[in-house]
Order: structure tokens, then C-alpha cells, then sequence
């Protein structure tokens, strides 16, 4: 039976449950005397002679890339607790070299001290901060002597006991046979986590244990795209004989350290859009300047190969006089294009100019005069002439065709629409809204501005009655498709829809394929993906990596990193999701949505008075019911009960907004069945934007709530998710 929060383990208090197994369960807990969060491992009485060898191995041990014991009870183990998810691939290739070299440096010291880690596997590693840390000796061979075959068969079934299918991939060919096995052992087990690494996939598969195994005694994994020298090294450390693969992790090491470091990020093809100077007497054009930088960014994105910086991290650095090579560094690119736009009339003058970041030699310049008729023309011409340069083929992938021009009125309307788009205030949402419509007015046919009315009418749901807001979303993203069969921003709203309204995840599930199968996915789609159905479903690591593409493209969003956050606290990653949350409002200092999720994440984890200080900034910006019930909470929490019981004054009992507000406030007090119950009744009321935005990121905290099941049967999703 699980420990609950609050037992007591000696002077450890459990305050969560990290993970489980057919060997026992890990928990998080505090040392009540030295005042330090710890990870404490709780074994199953049968168990015992394996925990006792993990104790053994680990106390033998210090080193900057093992896990720390600290301390040894009746049938526990008290270590260093590490904030960190599982390593996995693929890894750019630097990264994978980094990792690689640490892991060795682990191996190296055990074997030092006659330690055989015997289970070394992507999931024994842990990934935090920028290093790993190696865990899990509960199958090590102490002593420097090769283990007997009685004793390996013995281990072997302890192994087949807990996950036989994550262990076999990674298992030498000597213990698959349960052969005497030394340090050679863990060389072969390091080639197939390497392999992984930089493949991301595994070297040996298999339907089951058995046929796992036979690919590990005689197949060879398929070829993978790696530079020669580390080809060489994965093949030698995968050789079936031990005396064919490198004799010591020191060795081994060696090696590593000879492979030829790897481009920087610097280096490789990719560029920055910046917006285009605004040369013209009227400073309206500004909007002009601004789409023809975007419309070159949308057609650079089809270069295959060719990183392009999304619009809104290119645009941050719009009036400020920064110098490239900073901007390159932040963005992470080796190019930046900039240039200007002078209009008069019906003409228009733009220069352009290629910019390399280290070291500021302009790789190319052009000056274009056009009539404005030429514009879409023109935007295609630079894009060609960047991707010359770049020695890249300019080709849309044969599945993306080529796009109906708009009206050139219409498609300026359409620009004025995108300065608005992501202000996130009242006033902009109305000027947004008049630019589309305008737009559409101009241009019936034209798919783009229909896509954003459809944004438009889903972001006002967390504000608005989503009862009547939805449907007109959907019914301008379908307007859309009927326009443009293949235009991903309104296959993605359309799964949006899917399961945040219709809560119909197949359905979800079939929009979101066709948005995401295709060479060139925007940003905010993978957003989208990653939000609003992958994290729902419980696909964390899924969600987290779309999270993650979604970042590399748009660095510097705020509502990115909010979005981020959201996946990293679903996936239990405390440290991740509060930097997420705190770069979210260093982009955007007025961001009262940042502010907010900082409040509730600071609540959650026991940090009141950093809740309450995030949640005034939050309320201060804008007095939602999010805010007005998760700063009553916290007030209530934090003793001012006359402050809180005045703030749910300014709601109407009985409304929706009252619903979402107590959900909130019994929320950040840590009375989940209460904040349950009023989910659903804000649920039943159809203010749904709750669900995804409190629900799924605190699965773990809201489960054992009486009303899960009832809430989970409401959202159509099992309620054991």
C-alpha cells in the first residue's frame, strides 16, 4: 500500500509519491531534521537483498553523475533527490556527446571500485539541469570477480520480475545467456543508450522478452545518421564477444573525448527575420514593413534544412538598438536578415540584407523597387535569394501547394490583424477583430483572416460565454478549410474544438494528425498539439516535446513558456515548470496569465506568501475569476480573511464565473475534492477553459478527489488517465 503525504519514516516526512515498481515505490520527502528534500525508496519485504545491493554499490560512490545515498532504514533507502526527467532521444548531437561523456565518467568510477551496474538503460538516467545522473544499482555486482552463473540467473530474475521488456534492449549478450559478466558488460548496455540517443530509437526491438533478446545475441541494430567516429565507437561497444569492444569505460572515454566537436548552433543554417524598417512619410505603414518581414519568414520556413526563428521572438527586438551578434546569440542562429520598406504611392523600395552573426560581413544585399501589385512576387524573391545563399534548393514540399494570393487590400488588412493578435488585451482583441473582418469584406475568398477569427472566438472563451463564442469559432475555421483544404491553423483549431468543447478525443485526434503531418507546422499549432490534446490524454512526454519544437521555433513567447509550464508540472518536473513560468513573465511583464500560473504553482507547493505576491500582480492586471478566487484562497490561506471574503463578494452567486472562482480558491488552499466538485459544476455550466487550464497539469494533485471519476466520465476520459 502507497505511503501517504504526511507519514512519518523515521525523521522523514513523506510528502509525495514519485514513482513505483514491482520492487517497491520512491518517494519525495523531507528531512525533518536537516531541513532537505529527499527521494526515499520503499521496498517490498521480498525485496530486501536487492535494495541492500543498491545500498552497498551507492555508498561506495561519489561522484558528480551518480545519485548520493544518504541514509539506510529497516526497508528503506533515503537519497539525493533530483528534479529531472528520463534521458531520451534524439539528442542534438553536442548534447548526446555531453551526456555520453558523463554517463562514462559514472561507469568509470564504479568499475573503479569493482561496481558493475548490470542495468543501465535510458531510464536509470536521469536528465537535469544540463547533466545526468545515474541511478538504480539494485542489480549491481559488487566485487571485482566476474559473478557465477547461479548468481547471474538469480539476478536475471529479479530482472524479469520488474520490466524484462526495458531491460532486455539493453542487456549484453553475456546476461541474456546468464553468462558470467564484468565491466564489458555495461560497455555493450552503454553502446545501445547511446544508440538511443542519437537515433531515438531503440538498437534492439522486439514483440516480446524472448525475441528482444535474440536480436541482442545475433542481429545488428540498422544503420543510423551519426559522424564516422562515433559510428565506430556505438559498433564497437555493440560487439557480441566483450573482447571485441573496449576493454575499460576509461577507454571507452578516450574515445569519446577524440570524436571531433560538433558545429555550434551558430554554425548551421538558420536565420532571423527582423522586422523591416519603416522608411515611409505615414507611420500606418508601419504594419506593411512589418508583414512583408513575416510573409519572408513563411516562405523561408519551406526551406528544407533551414532553421527560421518564428515572428513573434524575431519581432521582440522590434525599436531596440541590439546588437546583432546579441540578437544571433539569443535566438540561437548564425544569420540575420534585416532591411527597410519606403512606400509611396503605388511604389514600394525594400532593401534587404544578409547579415552573418559572427563576425557582421553582410553575405547579401539587394534593393528592390516594385509596384505594390508585385509585393507577393517580391516576398518570394528574397526568399529565393536567402536560400541561394544558403545553397539550399527552394521547393515546397510536393504535399503543400501553393497558396491563392490575396488582395493586395485585403492582405494589408490581414497585417494589421497580426500587430494585434497577441496583445491579450480587451482593446486589441477589438481592433483584431475589425482587421479580419475588414479583411474578409475585402476578400471572401481569402483563407487566413478565417483562421484568425477562429483564434479570435477561442480566446475570447476565457473571457466570454463559450456556449455561444465556440460555435462561431468552429464555423470560421470550417469556412476556412472549405478555402484552403490544407491550411494546418484551421486543422488545428478544429481539433481544439474537438476536445476542449466537444470532448470527443477521436475526433481531436484526426484533426490534429492532418495539422501536424507536414513539412512545415506553425508554431502556435504545435502549441495547440502539445496543450490542448496531447497533455489532456496523459501523453506527457509527447506533449513535452512538441512543447519544446514549439520554443526552438518562437523562442522568446511568453504564452509559449506559459503553455510549457503547464506540460512540466503535468509531468511532475516542480524546478522546469517554475523557470517555464518565470520566463513567461520576464518576457511580458504585464502578463497577468503568467502571473497567475506562477501563483497557482507557488500555492500548490506549500510557497503562500511567493502565491500571494504573483496573485495580486495577476489580479492587479486583470480581475478574472481565475484571479479573483485563487487570491481569495490564498489571502484566506494567508490569514486575511476580511480581503478574501470581499473579493468573492464581486462575484454573482450562482453564475459560472462564480463556479470557476471557488474551483480556484479551494484549489490553492489544497481542498481538491471542493475544487473538484466545482470544475464540474463549471463544466456543466460550459465555462470549459477550467479543464484544460487546471485540471490536467494537477492531475496528480486532483485524483484522489471523491468527484475524479464523475469529472473524468464529464471530460470523456478515463478516470484513470
Amino acid at each position: 500500500m502507497a505511503l501517504s503525504p504526511g507519514t512519518q519514516l523515521g525523521r522523514y516526512e513523506i510528502l509525495g509519491i514519485i514513482g513505483a515498481g514491482g520492487m517497491g515505490e520512491v518517494y519525495k520527502a523531507r528531512d525533518t531534521r536537516l531541513e532537505r528534500i529527499v527521494a526515499v525508496k520503499v521496498c517490498h519485504e521480498q525485496f530486501s537483498s536487492r535494495f541492500e545491493r543498491e545500498a552497498r554499490a551507492i555508498a561506495q560512490l561519489n561522484h558528480p553523475n551518480i545519485c548520493q545515498l544518504y541514509d539506510v532504514g529497516p526497508n528503506y533507502l533515503v537519497m539525493e533527490y533530483i528534479e529531472g526527467r528520463p534521458l531520451e532521444g534524439p539528442l542534438p548531437l553536442d548534447r548526446a556527446l555531453k551526456y555520453a561523456a558523463q554517463i562514462c565518467d559514472a561507469l568509470e568510477a564504479a568499475h573503479r571500485k569493482g561496481i558493475v551496474h548490470r542495468d543501465l538503460k535510458p531510464a536509470n538516467i536521469l536528465v537535469t539541469s544540463g547533466y545526468v545522473k545515474l541511478l538504480d544499482f539494485g542489480l549491481a555486482q559488487l566485487g571485482a570477480a566476474p559473478m557465477s552463473p547461479e548468481d547471474v540467473t538469480g539476478t536475471f530474475g529479479l530482472t524479469q520480475a520488474g520490466t524484462i521488456l526495458g531491460t532486455a534492449a539493453y542487456m549484453s549478450p553475456e546476461q541474456a545467456e546468464a553468462k558470467p559478466i564484468d565491466a564489458r558488460s555495461d560497455i555493450f548496455s552503454f553502446g545501445a543508450v547511446l544508440y538511443e540517443m542519437l537515433s531515438g530509437r531503440r538498437a534492439f526491438n522486439g514483440s516480446s522478452s524472448v525475441a528482444i533478446m535474440a536480436a541482442v545475441l545475433h542481429k545488428d541494430p540498422e544503420p543510423i545518421e551519426a559522424p564516422r567516429e562515433l559510428e565506430d565507437i556505438i559498433t564497437r561497444c555493440l560487439r557480441k564477444s566483450s573482447g571485441l569492444r573496449f576493454q575499460s569505460a576509461e577507454e571507452l572515454r578516450a574515445a569519446l573525448g577524440a570524436v571531433p566537436a560538433p558545429k555550434p548552433a551558430a554554425q548551421q543554417a538558420s536565420v532571423a527575420v527582423l522586422p523591416f524598417a519603416n522608411m515611409s512619410r505615414d507611420p500606418d505603414d508601419e504594419y506593411f514593413s512589418d508583414g512583408l518581414a513575416e510573409e519572408i519568414i513563411n516562405a523561408l520556413v519551406k526551406i528544407p534544412g533551414l532553421k527560421v526563428i518564428a515572428r513573434t521572438s524575431a519581432f521582440a527586438f522590434k525599436g531596440q538598438n541590439t546588437d546583432i551578434r546579441k540578437i544571433a546569440e539569443i535566438l540561437g542562429v548564425a544569420n540575420v536578415l534585416e532591411g527597410s520598406v519606403r512606400r509611396a504611392g503605388n511604389r514600394i523600395r525594400v532593401t534587404a540584407q544578409l547579415i552573418a552573426a559572427a563576425d557582421g560581413s553582410h553575405l547579401w544585399s539587394e534593393r528592390y523597387d516594385r509596384q505594390m501589385e508585385d509585393v507577393f512576387a517580391l516576398q518570394d524573391e528574397i526568399a529565393l535569394a536567402i536560400a541561394s545563399e544558403f545553397k539550399i534548393k527552394f521547393a515546397p514540399a510536393p504535399a503543400e501547394r501553393q497558396r491563392r494570393q490575396p488582395s493586395l487590400q485585403a492582405y494589408e488588412a490581414y497585417l494589421r490583424y497580426r500587430q494585434y493578435q497577441w496583445a491579450f488585451t480587451p482593446e486589441a482583441l477589438r481592433r483584431s477583430r475589425e482587421c479580419l473582418e475588414h479583411a474578409i469584406a475585402l476578400d471572401p475568398e481569402f483563407a487566413l483572416p478565417y483562421t484568425g477569427m477562429a483564434d479570435h472566438y477561442f480566446a475570447s472563451c476565457s473571457i466570454g460565454n463559450a456556449a455561444e463564442l465556440v460555435p462561431l469559432a468552429r464555423r470560421f475555421a470550417e469556412r476556412a478549410l472549405e478555402l484552403d483544404p490544407d491550411l494546418p491553423e484551421a486543422q488545428g483549431m478544429l481539433g481544439v474544438l474537438a476536445g476542449f468543447w466537444k470532448r470527443d478525443w477521436k475526433e481531436a485526434e484526426r484533426w490534429f494528425r492532418q495539422a501536424v503531418s507536414r513539412n512545415t507546422i506553425p508554431w502556435h499549432v504545435r502549441s495547440w498539439h502539445s496543450t490542448f490534446y496531447l497533455l489532456p490524454l496523459g501523453r506527457l512526454e509527447e506533449a513535452r516535446r512538441e512543447a519544446e519544437r514549439a520554443l526552438e521555433d518562437n523562442p522568446l513567447s511568453q504564452i509559449l513558456y506559459y503553455c510549457m509550464a503547464y506540460v512540466l508540472e503535468g509531468a511532475g518536473l516542480e524546478a522546469e515548470a517554475r523557470e517555464a513560468l518565470k520566463k513567461a513573465v520576464e518576457l511580458d511583464p504585464q502578463f497577468w496569465i503568467g502571473f497567475y500560473g506562477l501563483g497557482l504553482h507557488h500555492a500548490v507547493h506549500g510557497r503562500l506568501d511567493e502565491s500571494r505576491r504573483a496573485m495580486e500582480k495577476a489580479y492587479a492586471f486583470n480581475p478574472h475569476p481565475y484571479t479573483i478566487g485563487a487570491l481569495a484562497g490564498v489571502l484566506r490561506s494567508t490569514g486575511d480573511s476580511v480581503q478574501s471574503e470581499a473579493l468573492l463578494g464581486q462575484l454573482t452567486s450562482g453564475s459560472p464565473e462564480a463556479s470557476v472562482a471557488l474551483a480556484n480558491f479551494h484549489f490553492v488552499r489544497g481542498e481538491f475534492g471542493d475544487a473538484v466538485d466545482y470544475i464540474g459544476k463549471a463544466i456543466d455550466e460550459r465555462y470549459a477553459f477550467l479543464a484544460n487550464f487546471l485540471v490536467f497539469p494537477h492531475a496528480a494533485r486532483l485524483r484522489d478527489a471523491a468527484g475524479w471519476p464523475a469529472l473524468m466520465t464529464k471530460l470523456n476520459l478515463p478516470s484513470s488517465r
